[in-house]
């Protein structure tokens, strides 16, 4: 399908694969799709500047990339840098089409249905496009394709006025008469406001005008503040709106000074916000701030989990604007074909964006085809690196910034082990970059495409955490071999369903969990060290693991919380460096004051059959400065002492122990060693039952720091 993305300044228009339904969405088939000409040329002019401008717009982020190179290494740190500056960002964020198909839990919609759609995350500019449900609303019958795909801006302009509360009879100052400008004049009209209107061009004020403006404030009259006095009989404005976008900080203070005491100014706009005291203090004013297209904007759980807010309690949600600003079309109350510009078809979309830099332009539209030519479920890359014979054929499933920094850096440098025959995400663009970048054979947002593929010898599994197990188990009833990122399965259901596959097939594929630690040139010598103790061991380990936000997605249900999601890590390494079964586990954690969980602050454990006692100390109370994981072993009158994967100490020993350039974690090691027993047929890098008995731990932890204790599963396979 035809996609337009912007990538280093310019709109280009590609091909990508089509999306698969997923629950709780829909595929829509876009008719026509908005381009505005502030949000969308803002991002192409980001997206177009040097490194160096962009650095210096954002010293936060430079000093992001400093950290990561001191903990990551420059090497890493180059991959990941690069993968961002190349990416393509897919443009586009309102629309209207045909519902194509629905996925479960969507029983209110059907294929055919005319249906509005928003949100930058989704309502791209492309012939197909998947959208959760709450940013979806039924098309009246008589309201154009075209006019609804302004449903987002028409949300924006709805949620502002909303914000100032206005009643009948009041007087409202609308500050930028764009295209968020004209609609918010019109809105306000239908709440019986009176409305006056200010821009820079002339020419906007005339087609406010013709849409019920009441009055102007133009560049070259009377100053803003006495011309609104003397329109409102001296009192002042109800309320000011500002939909205009500019640094300048006077624009903010014009709007206070327009305002009768006890007024309120609702920013809706991009401005300057150095605000003097003087200008709102007085008369005591509110500063409001409109987000968007209301409630529910910027929440995951309401856009892409469907969770609603009950009317009762929220009564104009983001989806309820959209539906109430498509009724206010329907009825004539708001017209926006004097707004457009312009309509041009998806294959001149480039145009479509220049014709809005000259600033006279305010909406243009892209139209699609009522057939597609396009809806292939792979797209192949012309740039793939030949194979050569002899190697893995290998599948990449989930392009994010961890695979792209990491994975499919490594699976490029083993070229003499890999082919990358396909990378699938679930978004096409970034399947499609990811396999441009690294060579890939061809690009699919469909799984089903990677398992039913013939050459695809294994998969790399590298999706967010709640998907791994379903996904696991599906590639090994294709006979396809499995690399999975940790961890392994994020509930024992779905982890049984994986030992049941082996206990049916135990010849059956090789699998390994992205458990790299144990592959560290650095735990090698541990092991080697230890090999041959006389004793049980003592391990002290502490992951210095750092603050994650509440609502981050690794605390939610895609990540299962930091015990089973990263600590995981650890209780392999233990069993790695045992090789025995667990006979005991205790847990205690602390639930400090503020932002912090249970399961991001707790002391684990675990003590093994052949005597040994390790530790895990996990928390996110510590500083960033300081390093993120070390460990002390204390075995047969030696200490080895692990600091951050860059130095291993020995002490009571003539061993030398290890030293590194940076953090040797073991994942270049790890997916080595998967396509060297795959190709020679050798033993598993990792034994089946100490990748499930590192799961089953994190499941006990879990459980015992949650205050129900539970026995770990006595089976062993």
């Amino acid at each position: 399908m035809k996609q337009v993305l912007i990538r280093q300044g310019r709109a280009v228009v590609e091909e990508t694969p089509l999306p698969p339904v997923e629950p709780g969405t829909i595929i829509v088939a876009v008719d026509h799709s908005c381009i505005s000409a502030g949000t969308e040329l803002s991002g192409i002019r980001s997206s177009g500047k040097p490194l160096w401008k962009r650095a210096a717009e954002k010293p936060e982020k430079v000093k992001q990339v400093l950290r990561m190179a001191m903990t990551e290494g420059l090497g890493k740190t180059r991959e990941r840098v690069s993968g961002v500056l190349q990416a393509s960002i897919p443009a586009g964020y309102s629309l209207a089409g045909t519902v194509f198909d629905v996925g479960d839990r969507i029983h209110d919609l059907d294929p055919g249905t005319r249906v509005a759609c928003a949100g930058a995350q989704c309502a791209h500019h492309a012939e197909f496009v998947r959208v959760p449900r709450n940013l979806a609303v039924t098309i009246p019958d008589n309201v154009e394709y075209a006019a609804a795909a302004s449903v987002a801006l028409g949300a924006i302009a709805l949620q502002g006025v909303r914000r100032a509360d206005p009643s009948l009879g009041e007087c409202f100052v609308v500050i930028g008469l764009g295209v968020l400008g004209q609609l918010t004049v019109q809105i306000l009209k239908a709440n019986g406001c009176r409305v006056i209107g200010t821009d820079l061009d002339p020419a906007r004020i005339e087609l406010a005008e013709t849409l019920g403006l009441d009055a102007c404030l133009r560049p070259d009259g009377e100053q803003g503040p006495e011309r609104v006095y003397r329109l409102t009989d001296g009192f002042g404005a109800d309320g000011v709106i500002i939909t205009a976008a500019s640094a300048s900080d006077t624009i903010v203070s014009t709007a206070f000074r327009m305002c009768r005491k006890k007024g309120r100014v609702v920013l809706v706009g991009d401005v300057g916000l150095n605000l003097d005291r003087a200008d709102f203090y007085s008369k005591e004013l509110d500063f409001l701030i409109s987000s968007s297209y209301g409630p529910g904007r910027y929440d995951g759980r309401y856009e892409e989990e469907g969770l609603d807010y009950p009317i009762s309690h929220v009564r104009w949600t983001e989806n309820r604007n959209m539906a109430e600003y498509l009724r206010l079309l329907a009825e004539g109350r708001v017209r926006v074909k004097p707004l457009i510009s312009s309509v041009y078809p998806v294959e001149e979309a480039s145009h479509a964006y220049e014709s809005l830099k000259d600033g006279r332009s305010l909406m243009s539209l892209l139209r699609y085809q009522p057939q597609p030519q396009s809806m292939e479920l792979r797209i192949p890359n012309p740039s793939a690196v030949k194979p050569k014979s002899g190697v893995l054929s290998v599948a990449v499933v989930g392009a994010g910034a961890f695979a792209r920094s990491v994975h499919l850096p490594h699976l490029k440098k083993l070229s003499d082990r890999y082919s990358i025959q396909a990378v699938c995400s679930r978004s096409g663009h970034v399947a499609m970059d990811a396999a441009g970048q690294f060579g890939a054979g061809y690009a699919t947002a469909d799984y089903e495409q990677i398992l039913k593929d013939p050459y695809v010898d294994a998969v790399l599994i590298a999706t967010r955490h709640h998907l791994h197990a379903a996904m696991v188990l599906q590639a090994l009833d294709a006979g396809k071999h499995v690399f999975v990122e940790k961890p392994l399965a994020m509930t024992r259901s779905n982890l049984e369903t994986i030992t049941g596959f082996y206990a049916r097939n135990p010849e059956g594929p090789l699998l390994l969990t992205g458990f790299n630690r144990r592959f560290s040139p650095h735990m090698k010598v541990v092991r080697e060290l230890t090999d041959k103790r006389t004793a049980p061991m003592l391990i002290n380990y502490r992951m210095n693991a750092g603050y994650l936000p509440p609502d981050h997605w690794v605390h939610g249900d895609e990540g299962g919380g930091r015990n089973i999601g990263e600590a995981c890590h650890i209780y392999d390494l233990f069993t790695y460096l045992t090789d025995a079964e667990v006979v005991e586990i205790h847990s205690a954690a602390i639930n400090p004051s503020g932002p912090y969980g249970t399961r991001d602050n707790f002391v684990a454990t675990v003590k093994f059959a052949e005597g040994s006692v390790a530790t895990l100390t996990y928390t996110a109370l510590g500083s960033a400065d300081y390093p993120k994981e070390r460990m002390e072993v204390y075995v047969d009158g030696k200490v080895l002492v692990m600091d951050d994967y860059r130095s291993i100490t020995v002490h009571g020993s003539k061993s030398r122990g290890l030293k590194t350039r940076g953090p040797e974690k073991g994942q270049l090691e790890e997916v080595t060693v998967f396509a060297d027993a795959i190709l020679t047929g050798g033993p598993w890098p990792s034994p089946l039952w100490h990748q499930v008995q590192a799961t089953e731990i994190s499941f006990a932890v879990d459980a015992l720091i949650a205050g129900s204790p539970r026995q770990l599963d006595d089976r062993r396979i």
